[in-house]
């Protein structure tokens, strides 16, 4: 069995009234030289806080990596290739990056997926081959271990300099806004803010503004839609109607939505506050208007992450159609089964990378109807049947996420597609404020921004504020209180991963 330590939250009150104040002001006072010093000290206390345990852990992971990033800087600063080779011909770089890899993977497998496989072992041989053990999943792995491999990865490739000051580098895989859920920032984006750095009052203001929009969309939003989410799909498949089910599923693919974006919004924030440019990490996904385009607009640092160092390196789309359309398929297994150590996991990536198939194959045949209706819709009904296509295969497919027996998604999916009455229908389930979240949980991500634009309303891409718009903040952040104070239900999915 694999469980989760208890850590703390963004949203927590331990972290809103003690732990960022005080990290604020000691910043604020610290010299330039003393910044680094003392966001390394809170990321570890971040950390630490609640298992302590696995600092040492994520310490020898840097560590390895340190090492690992200098002895193949070390090997590339060599005058000549020949003198690379080792033993029959081998570069010794690439024995090095090879030996990184089967480190840094052999760590997360272990931690992640050792439960997992021995499992599928013990099936498939019809004993006990392997034990299953208790294995605490140490927060935040595969987003740290992700980083880690891009920079060695990229100092292999030339792309950058390896880093000789231990200190800097711990600093960068530790840094705690994104630490624990990404978004996943590649070395090459933050090398230089690393040593140097400049916050201004804009800046500043925008952090804020981004972290208290990121807060409000996980307390006011995604803890609400939790609620309704849990309550539905918890239930048996076979007593909902099929208006029943689709509501659970919508309810979930918001909540997960608002989870996870509140937190990526509130990490880009903290980082503003910090002096740092963290990558964006979503784009309204629920406006794709094709599997690729969502893929493009949700979880955008794990997306290209997989496409620099997995897609790519394989061949791309450079290869012809069915290598491409098999480099597609590996990269959304891998996508899935990254996410978490469980078949249904794999399946989810599995059809995704299906329908990015299928699209691929589509687009380059130039079928003229579907493709254009479908798959490049643009305007009007084309492009509202297009991003129904898409919301219908994403809710789906969050069913397949979110239940992790199979047989119990079979029938939950079954229900959503085989029309059926239930004990539990539509009117049962929905009430008042059910329907107020919802409304709010629709309209706000993605349509309403969209809308606003139109009209020159852009609220994240401004970095002054305006006295109306902080006045907002103001609110939404004091509601955000009374919320935290009042309820203690907090969770934050993609901690599990």
């Amino acid at each position: 069995m694999c469980y989760v330590v208890e850590r703390m939250l963004f949203s927590s009150m331990v972290f809103l009234w003690i732990f960022l104040p005080l990290l604020l002001i000691l910043y604020r006072l610290a010299p330039q030289k003393g910044k680094n010093l003392v966001l390394l000290a809170s990321s570890i206390v971040f950390y630490a806080w609640g298992e302590p345990k696995y600092i040492l852990l994520i310490l020898i992971s840097v560590t390895a990596n340190y090492l690992f990033g200098l002895f193949i800087g070390g090997e590339r600063m060599r005058a000549r290739p020949e003198s690379r080779r080792f033993f029959s011909g081998i570069r010794r770089d690439r024995l090095l990056l090879v030996l990184c890899l089967l480190f840094n993977l052999g760590l997360l497998g272990y931690f992640k997926y050792f439960n997992f496989f021995a499992d599928m072992i013990n099936r498939v041989a019809g004993g006990q081959a392997f034990g299953i053990r208790e294995i605490a999943l140490p927060l935040g792995i595969s987003f740290y271990t992700f980083q880690a491999l891009s920079y060695v990865i990229d100092v292999y490739r030339g792309v950058t300099a390896a880093q000789k000051n231990y200190f800097t580098l711990v600093l960068y895989i530790m840094l705690f806004p994104q630490l624990i859920a990404g978004p996943i920032v590649k070395y090459r984006e933050v090398e230089g803010q690393l040593s140097e750095r400049v916050l201004t009052g804009e800046k500043a203001a925008y952090g804020v503004k981004r972290f208290v929009y990121g807060l409000s969309k996980k307390v006011l939003l995604s803890n609400t839609l939790a609620l309704y989410a849990d309550r539905i799909m918890e239930l048996p498949a076979e007593s909902l109607s099929t208006g029943a089910a689709w509501l659970g599923a919508v309810f979930y693919s918001l909540q997960i939505y608002y989870d996870f974006s509140g937190y990526s919004d509130m990490a880009i924030g903290l980082g503003k506050l910090l002096g740092f440019d963290f990558p964006e990490n979503f784009n309204y996904p629920y406006l794709a208007v094709s599997i690729r385009d969502f893929w493009r607009r949700w979880h955008i640092s794990l997306s290209s992450w997989f496409r620099d160092y997995v897609y790519i390196p394989l061949g791309g789309s450079r290869k012809g159609l069915l290598r491409t359309c098999l480099n597609l398929m590996a990269v959304f297994l891998l996508t899935g089964l990254w996410h978490g150590a469980g078949i249904n996991f794999i399946l989810w990536g599995g059809c995704y990378g299906v329908f990015l198939v299928l699209e691929r194959i589509v687009a380059k045949r130039r079928a003229d109807v579907v493709n254009r209706a479908v798959f490049q819709g643009r305007t009007g009904v084309k492009k509202l049947f297009s991003r129904l296509y898409v919301l219908v295969v994403v809710v789906s497919g969050w069913v397949l996420f979110r239940l992790e027996d199979l047989p119990a998604a079979a029938a939950y999916l079954g229900r959503m597609y085989v029309p059926h009455g239930g004990v539990y229908g539509v009117a049962q389930l929905m009430g008042s404020k059910a329907l107020l979240v919802l409304t709010a949980g629709v309209l706000l991500c993605g349509g309403l921004q969209k809308l606003l634009e139109k009209r020159g309303i852009r609220f994240f891409e401004r970095e002054d504020v305006s006295v109306g718009e902080a006045l907002l903040q103001g609110a939404l952040l004091a509601l955000c209180i009374v919320m935290l104070v009042s309820d203690t239900y907090n969770p934050f999915i993609y901690f599990r991963f």
